[in-house]
Formats: C-alpha cells, structure tokens, sequence
C-alpha cells in the first residue's frame, strides 16, 4: 500500500508537535509514563513521548497563602478572631505530586489548625506582645509537617487579632489605670527628691546662719523686680528664736 509521502510528512510534523513542551525559568514538569513516574523535566524545551507520556506542571515559585479569620479562645479564655498568611514554596517537585493530592490545599488547612493550636495555647497579654515567637513556632510546625511533601514553609505573619469590644474597653481602661499608677510613682519620687535637696540645703543653711541672711536678700530683690506696690518683709528667724525666750520669762514673771 503507498502512502504518499506529503501525509508522511505531516504525520512527522503532527508527533514533534505535540511531544514537544516548554516549561518557563521557574516550572518543572512531573512525567508519568504509562501511569509510572519517571522524574521531572525542565525547564525549557522537553520531548514527551505522545500517548504514553502525561506531564503535570509544578511552580517552583514562592506562594502566598491567606490563612483566613479562624475563632481562638486563649489560654485565659479570651475569644479572638486571628488570621495570619503564610509563604512556602515546592522544593521537591516528584513529592508534592505523589505524596499529597493537593498541596496547595493540605497546606492551607494545616495551616488553620495550626493557627488554631498555637494561639490557643498562649494568653492574650502573649499574644499580643509575642507575635514574632508566635510567627516562629506556627512556621516551625507547619515545616515539619510539609516536608514530607517536598513543600519549604519560609515565612509566618500575623495578620489582624480581633478583639471583642468588651475586651478593648478592659484593656483601655487597665492601660489607663497603668498610666496614672506611673504619674503618681513619677509625682511621688519627685517630693521625695524635692525633700531630700530641701533637707539638705536646710542643714547647710543650718551650719551657716549667714546663707539665710544673703537667700532673704535674694528674695526681697526678687520681689522689688516685680513691680509689686506692696512688699512683705518677712521676720528672720533669729530675730523670733531671741524673742521666744523672753515671751516665756514675762510670762513666769507674771
């Protein structure tokens, strides 16, 4: 039987055609030949066998998850609303294709149960001010568990913590009271600080009665610089001490 040779030429055509594939810089493509896998190609120009060859397509680029809101109630029993996101990306491309159905969902659901476990486990003071260690611990598990699927879990973030509107008002008002506790101890070790320069400077004053005579001309200058048309002039002291005694003896006398 002759086959002419144009419909040869086609049928040549036709085959490289299709057992002909490229894969971008950042794809690799899982062969499965007869239903075995034999490995992956890429990237660039590949030949598959027709029929016999079926390729699936892997990125090797990083993927962002959206982890959404998920309900937590803490250690100390405080529901929250927490949802995070979460940045892996496939190391082993054989792996994510055989060991798991979709990696891209497992991944997904692993990670709102492990959202779920970690927060759960920590109070809310904890949760608020630890973020970073709580990031560290929830990427830790989630690595663990993916690595099996040849998936590399490279960054954890919290996103958003929600409160109740109970909790928020509990909070402002704790954060209030902590405030004035801090003024009254700043207040408090003022005087005290103000006593202690006050006491010594009474001692000094003390051990020189003329400091006390040159503070009260300093202060009666003070006062004449401010244009007051009344001026006090106060009693020195060691006038009143000298006086003290002889108010006692009059009254002995009498």
């Amino acid at each position: 039987m002759y086959i002419p040779q144009t419909i040869i030429v086609v049928l040549i055509i036709a085959f490289l055609v299709s057992s002909l594939r490229v894969l971008n810089e950042y794809e690799r493509g899982v062969v499965f030949r007869l239903g075995r896998c034999i490995g992956f190609k890429g990237p660039g120009l590949i030949i598959l066998l027709p029929v016999l060859d079926k390729m699936v397509k892997v990125s090797l680029r990083i993927l962002t998850l959206d982890v959404p809101n998920q309900d937590v109630i803490t250690r100390d029993n405080v529901s929250v609303k927490v949802n995070a996101v979460v940045y892996f990306r496939v190391l082993d491309p054989v792996k994510s294709i055989l060991e798991i159905e979709d990696y891209m969902f497992g991944t997904s659901q692993l990670a709102q149960t492990t959202l779920r476990s970690v927060c759960g486990g920590v109070e809310l003071d904890d949760l608020l001010s630890q973020r970073e260690k709580i990031n560290n611990e929830i990427q830790t598990i989630l690595d663990e568990h993916t690595d099996p699927w040849g998936i590399k879990v490279t960054t954890v973030e919290l996103k958003y913590i929600d409160l109740p509107q109970e909790m928020q008002r509990a909070m402002a008002k704790q954060a209030e009271a902590e405030r004035e506790r801090r003024a009254k101890i700043i207040g408090a070790e003022g005087e005290f600080q103000a006593s202690t320069k006050l006491s010594a400077a009474a001692e000094i004053i003390g051990k020189h009665p003329a400091a006390l005579q040159l503070r009260y001309l300093q202060t009666m200058r003070e006062m004449a610089s401010e244009g007051q048309s009344a001026t006090v002039i106060p009693i020195p002291l060691d006038i009143m001490n000298a006086l003290m005694p002889l108010k006692g003896t009059t009254n002995s006398k009498g």
